[in-house]
């Protein structure tokens, strides 16, 4: 009897197994308040799983048994939208009452800017961003780590460019094909500060990728002072990284942004309660 399964392939299977498992017993024992047991059932998948895909770190954070990352790993930013892909706004929109990109559209009118011949919209998701801005824009570049997603956004035929990539090293790094550095008039990120946590990166790629005077539209969640402690940002609760109103207004400073409005806001509903944050629109200097 000949076996049509290599033998690496059933490594990969049972290395899968293990990863599950851990993980899994690591989500129940956190759920039942068993921090330090959640913690070494995580530890044993993060070894099983170097690149992080089910954003362990994240959750060690979180349950303060690791210091924040300076971002989320990018292979879990990009299985969790691939898993979701299909009910994404569905949850965004409807259940989490997510309207951000509405409320950028709306700040554009009230500050009375625009329109832009080029945006760049960072984490564009399936499109939201890209509709908001549809009639104030000539040219949209949108990016996504999430394949899948970016599958859904090319079919609402909002964007002129698509790309699967992660926003700081698309910032740093995409240039056309002819090898020019193309410049963008508004720069929007309305749904990817939570991930990065440290946002200096950003703030540096941003501003190298702007035109001169270009804007920088954005969201941010933030916590209490007493959740944040002094801290310049962290994992919250929710598993999402949370940044400080001090820390973002310096770090955009340094970067060599005026903020236009830094507007308290809610993000989102997570659980029937609001999560509070921040809407800001930059100008380089």
């Amino acid at each position: 009897m000949i076996d049509d399964e290599h033998p690496s392939d059933q490594e990969d299977d049972t290395e899968n197994e293990a990863l599950a498992e851990a993980y899994n017993r690591g989500l129940e024992l956190q759920k039942a308040g068993d921090f330090k047991g959640a913690e070494a059932a995580f530890r044993e998948a993060l070894a099983l799983d170097p690149d992080d895909s089910g954003g362990v770190s994240v959750r060690l954070a979180a349950m303060g048994a690791e210091t924040s990352p300076e971002k989320m790993p990018d292979a879990y930013v990009a299985t969790l939208f691939d898993q979701h892909a299909d009910v994404f706004d569905e949850i965004l929109v409807d259940e989490l009452g997510y309207c951000v990109p509405l409320l950028v559209r709306d700040l554009i009118a009230k500050l009375e800017i625009g329109p832009f011949a080029r945006v760049l919209d960072l984490g564009c998701g399936t499109g939201l961003t890209g509709m908001a801005l549809a009639d104030c824009s000539v040219h949209r570049t949108g990016v996504d780590l999430s394949e899948r997603i970016v599958e859904l956004a090319y079919d609402r035929e909002v964007y002129e460019d698509l790309y699967v990539g992660e926003a700081v090293e698309f910032l740093k790094d995409f240039e056309e094909e002819d090898g020019t550095r193309p410049g963008w008039d508004l720069i929007a990120a309305t749904d990817v500060f939570p991930y990065l946590g440290a946002v200096e990166p950003f703030l540096k790629g941003a501003a190298d990728r702007l035109t001169p005077r270009g804007y920088l539209a954005f969201s941010t969640e933030t916590l209490s002072d007493a959740l944040l402690q002094g801290r310049p940002y962290m994992v919250g609760p929710n598993n999402r990284f949370a940044q400080s109103e001090d820390y973002v207004r310096t770090a955009l400073d340094k970067a060599g942004f005026d903020i236009l409005t830094m507007d308290p806001i809610t993000v989102r509903q997570e659980a029937g309660d609001p999560v509070p944050g921040h809407l800001v629109m930059a100008q380089m200097r």
